[in-house]
């Protein structure tokens, strides 16, 4: 119990973030198509590697969450990931669910795959040396759909919730994800009342599922309008709105007790993801009793995935791009530009 306590803490260390590599092996595909490479092992390999070992990473970075794949493999010093991370200071995580399905009762929604035999699994992790976990919940607004509809609200809570307890029985540290996302055309009060409602619906199941909350961390999205909303992309104004509406969702609805909350980037742009954070830290000031900063995928990489074009030439240039988001990211999370 103390061991979960002190991990959710070291995650939450101010100035630092959770970096997001746990893209499956057909995400990963996507981004390193997008660089114009082959999704090959030796490839996936070398990405993680540039990442996990850039210099002095571990000054941003508390913990990395990482693929099955990552996390049994070697990188290309020829020492495991896991060591590569823990040498360093950082923790490893692993993410344990098995992607969305349609759910029954709702087929234009979703639910989370992966309970079964999850028990097992985070018994393995836990010798493999990862100290933590995570689960993401997916939710859509449809205002005229009425989604996200209660059913989906329900399932996705309990998901998380009995995801969360099994992994605090077995030493892991779960990251609750429930992530609604920014497609649609609503406005940023809808998207504030749906994030309400969902991190209301999960916290309770939290409870009912005996969940320590002090041996967790949350991980939602930030209150946005949505991307296909017209006029969003042109006001100056948002980034603020958007961090103020979200830190005002978060203090109805998280308890004191969750020692952080690592926002998801969530198809922000870089900048975006950093800004909003730094508005955000600024505005909670000394209100917010909960650390607040980032796990981020994205948000981290894609200037790092552009600058090193899957050549071993350029890895020393994509590591410094990506250390350079990472310190901006640190310091907004402080508050600092």
């Amino acid at each position: 119990a103390d061991e979960l306590a002190a991990t959710a803490k070291a995650l939450s260390a101010p100035g630092k973030g959770v970096l997001a590599a746990d893209e499956s092996t057909g995400t990963i595909g996507k981004r390193l198509a997008s660089i114009g490479c082959e999704n090959t092992l030796e490839l996936r390999v070398a990405l993680r590697s540039l990442l996990f070992t850039a210099p002095g990473m571990e000054e941003y970075i508390s913990g990395v969450i990482m693929y099955d794949e990552t996390l049994r493999g070697t990188a290309l010093s020829g020492k495991t990931f896991v060591h590569e991370l823990t040498s360093r200071g950082a923790l490893a995580g692993i993410k344990v669910d098995a992607g969305v399905v349609s759910l029954p009762g709702s087929p234009e929604e979703t639910t989370t795959c992966g309970l079964d035999g999850l028990d097992a699994r985070c018994q393995e992790y836990y010798a493999l040396g990862a100290r933590f976990a995570k689960w993401r919940g997916v939710l859509t607004i449809d205002t005229a759909k009425g989604f996200p509809s209660a059913l989906a609200t329900a399932e996705n809570a309990n998901a998380l919730a009995r995801y969360a307890s099994i992994c605090q029985r077995n030493g892991l540290v779960p990251i609750v994800e429930p992530e609604i996302l920014m497609d649609g055309e609503h406005d940023v009060d809808t998207c504030r009342a749906v994030t309400v409602r969902v991190l209301d619906a999960v916290f309770a199941a939290l409870r009912l599922h005996g969940v320590r909350l002090d041996g967790m961390i949350l991980k939602p999205n930030m209150v946005t309008p949505g991307s296909d909303r017209k006029g969003a992309a042109n006001d100056d104004g948002l980034d603020a709105r958007v961090a103020i509406e979200t830190v005002k969702a978060l203090c109805d609805v998280v308890p004191p007790s969750v020692p952080g909350i690592l926002f998801l980037s969530g198809g922000q742009t870089e900048d975006e993801a950093t800004e909003r954070l730094r508005v955000m830290v600024e505005f909670a000031g000394d209100r917010a009793p909960w650390t607040l900063s980032y796990s981020y995928g994205r948000a981290l990489q894609a200037s790092c995935l552009k600058t090193w074009q899957g050549k071993d030439a350029n890895v020393v240039a994509a590591q410094e791009a990506f250390l350079a988001r990472a310190k901006a990211n640190s310091l907004a999370s402080l508050g600092k530009k």
